[in-house]
């Protein structure tokens, strides 16, 4: 946390060390030259549909939740 000087950005630490705000997230990266980067797809009607089901939600609020990752136009 010093290191990053985080108190200037506004984040600190608990006495049990977790970050505050919640929203706060610190990681270690690592790289390695055969490393191999990939990007999950986006979410199908079927799944959608299958998730609103699973929630008791309608497929409209579902999309709405998930709209940006959607990987079709639900006005269409």
């Amino acid at each position: 946390m010093d290191l990053l000087d985080a108190r200037r950005a506004g984040i600190g630490l608990t006495g049990l060390y977790a970050m505050t705000p919640a929203a706060s997230v610190s990681g270690l990266i690592l790289a390695h030259p055969p490393s191999r980067y990939f990007a999950v797809g986006g979410i199908g009607r079927d799944q959608v549909e299958d998730y609103a089901a699973r929630k008791a939600a309608t497929v409209n609020e579902v999309e709405r939740w998930l709209r940006p990752n959607l990987s079709y136009d639900p006005a269409a």
